[in-house]
C-alpha cells in the first residue's frame, strides 16, 4: 500500500509518531528509520496496514513502513 501525508509526533503517553494521511486517516508509524522522524515532513511511503494491533496510544491503525521518500 502506498500513502502520502505529512510526520506528526504527538505527546501521548510516552509519546508517539503518526501519519496524518492525505486519504483523511491518521496511522502510527512503525518501521522506517530515524530520519523519517521529522516532525510536520510530507512523505509518501510504502507498506503494509495493520488494523488490528492494539497500541497504547491508539491513535489508528499502525503503518508499517517499507519505504518511504520526502516530498
Amino acid at each position: 500500500m502506498k500513502l502520502t501525508g505529512r510526520v506528526v509526533f504527538r505527546d501521548i503517553e510516552t509519546g508517539v509518531w503518526v501519519l496524518e494521511g492525505d486519504d483523511g486517516t491518521t496511522y502510527q508509524l512503525a518501521g522506517g528509520d530515524r530520519k523519517l522522524k521529522k516532525d510536520g515532513q510530507r512523505i509518501e511511503a510504502e507498506g503494509r496496514v495493520d488494523g488490528d494491533t492494539l497500541t497504547s496510544a491508539m491513535v489508528g491503525p499502525t503503518f508499517h513502513v517499507s519505504t518511504y521518500r520526502f516530498v
